[in-house]
């Protein structure tokens, strides 16, 4: 279906002319209605939004999906681009239209791209349910994938498998082009039209996985996949068809192809924890020649992971949601299923097969595309000649009984960026209060060892085996 374009521009400029951004809503609403929507309550957010103004009416309509004053808006426009219905001497909204906005990265700065999401209605109690082919908005998965996403200026960018666009979005103002695909007609519409009413040019294909862009390169693909393990397809958005995490190994294995020299992919994932199998080694075998970077960020036991995804959708105190329920840890079972991970895997072309595989479940700093270039780095290979400095922001942390000469345990700490930790010996922390850029290792190395009565062959051979590793996770950099 195509769009109109005259009456997007119209109503883009009405979106502009009240301020109907991430920024105006959150003024609007302040700190207690915007949370309390956060959490999907829509009463504080009702109660700031009934003085009329053209902003709290796009609020109510497009967000809080209530009714509104047939006379408040331009129907004729809102209309013609199939967002409203007129009922009763009232507008209602047909489609949710959602401000986003992407962080620059940088503290303090602006945000460096802003445009609106145009998807399905947020489903709420008593509403029908989801048609097969619903498609979601920005949620908490879109935006942990927008904050991951390297920052600055990118060429040909492939939002495989976009939805309603919102990674497109994102990206939008530091593209060269943008190609998004997607399995759903219905999403590719809904897409097009949010890309109306944001200004964005885009190319749209229909198709899964990487049909529709066979042969090509880019400098960016960027992937929030169905990646929902199910015993079934019920929903088009979330699960693909294909068993268990076959989807997502399906999409690392092929993306290398796709990637331009120095190109990056970079996707959200499901990867199932398997009796008798190291998850970790599961996923790296999924990664062949480029650089890896896997984050589990959650795990959940079977039963955990059944009760998130039917509750999406089901009434937990219904039959169905029972005898679901009862199907999905069938399937789980008799695939040996013993948890479902959460997280996600970074690529990069850079020449290199580095492949690192971790679990980070606590807080770190965001947006990680500030600093992911920086983290997604091979291990150096280091000789004495080598010159290291200690990174910044790193602590020395001591365990043992109190007044206890020697520690049990000695802990290098980041306080920024995604705050490891890292177990180290008594030369490596040596190093790490010693190294500041101006000697290289082999002398430091000697004092060292000179200082701890140690073989000082013992020593260096000890600090080259367990530095690279280090250095590849941040605690120093080379020189």
């Amino acid at each position: 279906m195509s769009v109109d374009q005259g009456a997007a521009e119209r109503v883009r400029g009405l979106f502009e002319h009240a301020d109907y951004t991430v920024a105006g809503v959150r003024h609007l609403l302040g700190p207690v209605a915007g949370a309390a929507l956060a959490r999907d309550e829509i009463v504080p957010a009702l109660r700031a939004t009934r003085s009329g103004t053209t902003l709290e009416t796009l609020v109510r309509l497009f967000w809080l999906q209530v009714p509104v004053p047939d006379s408040a808006l331009p129907f004729e426009d809102l209309a013609a681009l199939g967002l409203v219905e007129r009922s009763n001497g009232e507008v209602r909204a047909l489609l949710h239209v959602e401000p986003v906005e992407s962080a620059s990265g940088v503290p303090g700065d602006p945000p460096s791209a802003r445009g609106h999401v145009v998807s399905d209605l947020k489903a709420r109690p008593g509403d029908a349910r989801l048609r097969p082919d619903h498609v979601v908005g920005q949620g908490g998965a879109s935006g942990n994938l927008a904050q991951l996403v390297v920052r600055g200026p990118v060429g040909d960018v492939l939002d495989l498998g976009t939805g309603s666009g919102v990674q497109a979005v994102h990206l939008a103002d530091r593209a060269r082009s943008i190609t998004a695909t997607d399995v759903s007609p219905r999403a590719l519409h809904l897409a097009r039209l949010g890309f109306a009413l944001s200004g964005i040019e885009a190319e749209l294909l229909e198709g899964s996985l990487f049909e529709p862009v066979q042969g090509r390169t880019f400098d960016l693909i960027v992937s929030n996949p169905p990646f929902v393990i199910s015993p079934d397809l019920r929903f088009e958005y979330r699960e693909s068809g294909l068993p268990g995490d076959e989807l997502c190994r399906r999409l690392v294995r092929r993306a290398p192809a796709h990637l331009a020299p120095d190109g990056w992919c970079q996707l959200l994932a499901n990867w199932l924890h398997v009796e008798g199998e190291d998850w970790r080694e599961r996923v790296a075998d999924w990664i062949e020649g480029v650089d890896g970077w896997v984050v589990e960020r959650d795990v959940q036991d079977p039963a955990e992971y059944a009760e998130l995804w039917l509750r999406d959708s089901l009434d937990a105190g219904s039959a169905e949601y029972r005898r679901r329920y009862d199907a999905w840890l069938d399937y789980f079972e008799a695939n040996k299923v013993t948890g479902i991970g959460f997280g996600w895997i970074t690529l990069h072309n850079s020449g290199g097969e580095d492949v690192r595989v971790e679990e980070l479940r606590h807080a770190i700093d965001q947006p990680v595309g500030a600093y992911v270039r920086d983290v997604v780095r091979a291990r150096p290979h280091l000789t004495p000649a080598t010159t290291l400095r200690t990174a910044p922001g790193i602590v020395q942390e001591q365990i043992g009984p109190p007044g206890v000469e020697d520690p049990e345990r000695i802990l290098l700490r980041q306080t920024r960026g995604l705050h490891r930790v890292a177990q180290v010996g008594t030369v490596e922390a040596a190093l790490a209060g010693a190294c500041d850029g101006d000697l290289p290792l082999g002398p430091l190395l000697d004092a060292i060892a000179q200082l701890t009565e140690t073989d000082a062959a013992a020593v260096q051979d000890r600090a080259l085996a367990v530095l690279p590793d280090l250095v590849a996770d941040g605690f120093f950099d080379i020189i």
